[in-house]
């Protein structure tokens, strides 16, 4: 068994796609709308066939709170 997939909570999709392709070096694998957002993956440009990053609205409403308790705490939600 293996991870395909994970998600990461953001609060603006091109904004998220521009830092994690332009900024981290990651390259965008799907890009499909999906109403009011998209399904939006990156994977590594070391691992083409890996593991995809989907950068998720975080639309829900316990995202927001969630995310912000996190940085309050100081613990990062996802690590590269």
């Amino acid at each position: 068994m293996k991870i395909t997939l994970t998600s990461v909570l953001v609060d603006d999709q091109e904004k998220a796609l521009d830092f994690y392709t332009n900024v981290l070096g990651f390259e965008k694998r799907h890009d499909m709308p999906l109403g009011q957002h998209r399904w939006l993956t990156v994977v590594s440009s070391d691992d083409p066939n890996g593991v995809e990053l989907v950068l998720e609205p975080d639309e829900h409403p316990a995202a927001k709170p969630f995310k912000a308790a996190l940085v309050e705490d100081g613990i990062p939600f996802t690590s590269f």
